[in-house]
């Protein structure tokens, strides 16, 4: 009979296009933590570039590596949990796949959290001898200030809530399962801000390290992710932070349709009507590409799909689009007040299109 010992600790790290970084990072684990048995667990994102093959491709070679293999799906927190919820260990690590992260403090780590007085244990780049690299003074700036807005939300106090490197005790991680949002790409602060008890927290200075081999995955919206993440921890129990995001998106459509109604009636002289049916449209179409990019991001339509989904997206909104309309002329000809016409049209519209871009033009895709 096979002498089996299960893993004490897994490791699971979101990947997306990192087919180039695997297996250094699963040799420099091995080096790591040479006396604890470990495993890590991918979590890919269906990359373009071959990273679940090369994962299966080292899995074929080392028992220890794992992978789970999504479809139709992304977002970094997502990819976590259910990283970790694949796993049985005791004691979950979570790590970028790009080699920024110094894995030589795995083992550290590990030791601290067996040690039974702490919750989480938190790879540190803001505590005495952790350092953020090479980063620019507009990028440490811009953390710095997300993680005072972030100590905010958290009962938990950890001077780097914005990492992406820490091990959690498992009964931890799920005591927080239920409150966790999986929105954007911060899964600490998510953790932090959901468990029922403020948890025992150590943290382990290290050097954020540069990227060697691929892309960096931050662009200009993760700060809009970012922002989700911080609405649903304070309004998600309330109203779902999609809708928010939505009717935020919706707030600044109003803007763009009263900036073209008041060019065409007020100021071209069009008749109002005609003037609020274009309104109406270019709005709807500004709403559309927005919430793709941003409501919709994790599900974000692109190619034929984009074109398809707009076209949808116009086809399914028509009735709420005529009644914008059939409403807002209702009013004007009963009171004359062209801008409350305006907004009424623009209410039954935003609750049209909110109900049927949820139900048709995003959901049959994912």
């Amino acid at each position: 009979m096979t002498d089996f010992q299960p893993a004490e600790l897994s490791i699971v790290t979101p990947t997306f296009c990192e087919a180039a970084n695997v297996s250094l990072l699963v040799d420099a684990v091995a080096a790591a933590l040479p006396d604890v048995r470990w495993e890590i667990i991918f979590v890919d994102d269906n990359s373009p570039d071959g990273t679940s093959d090369k994962i299966r491709e080292i899995a074929q070679r080392d028992p220890r590596v794992r992978i789970v293999h999504r479809y139709g799906r992304r977002g970094l927190s997502s990819a976590c949990i259910e990283g970790i919820m694949t796993s049985s260990a005791p004691y979950v690590a979570v790590m970028d796949s790009d080699m920024q992260h110094d894995e030589a403090i795995l083992g550290q780590m590990f030791r601290r959290i067996r040690e039974g007085d702490v919750d989480l244990v938190v790879g540190s780049r803001y505590v005495d001898g952790g350092g953020t690299g090479d980063w620019s003074k507009h990028r440490l700036w811009a953390s710095k200030f997300a993680t005072k807005l972030a100590g905010r939300l958290t009962r938990t106090r950890i001077n780097d809530p914005m990492s992406g490197f820490f091990m959690v005790r498992r009964e931890t991680f799920l005591a927080a399962l239920p409150n966790l949002s999986s929105v954007g790409f911060k899964i600490l602060l998510d953790l932090a801000a959901s468990t029922p008890q403020p948890m025992r927290v150590a943290e382990v200075p290290y050097t954020f390290r540069t990227r060697q081999h691929g892309e960096s995955k931050l662009d200009s919206l993760v700060l809009w992710e970012y922002l989700q993440l911080l609405l649903d921890k304070m309004f998600g129990h309330i109203i779902p932070v999609r809708f928010i995001s939505f009717a935020l998106v919706g707030g600044f459509g109003v803007v763009v349709h009263f900036a073209v109604l008041t060019l065409l009636f007020a100021g071209l002289g069009e008749g109002f009507g005609l003037a609020q049916l274009i309104a109406t449209l270019v709005a709807t179409s500004n709403n559309f590409f927005l919430n793709n990019m941003l409501t919709y991001r994790d599900q974000r339509l692109k190619g034929r799909k984009l074109f398809f989904g707009w076209v949808t997206f116009n086809l399914v909104c028509l009735t709420g689009a005529l009644a914008n309309v059939g409403v807002a002329r209702w009013l004007f000809a009963h009171h004359n007040y062209w801008q409350i016409a305006a907004l009424a049209g623009i209410a039954v519209t935003t609750v049209w299109n909110y109900a049927m871009s949820s139900i048709f033009t995003w959901k049959s895709r994912r």
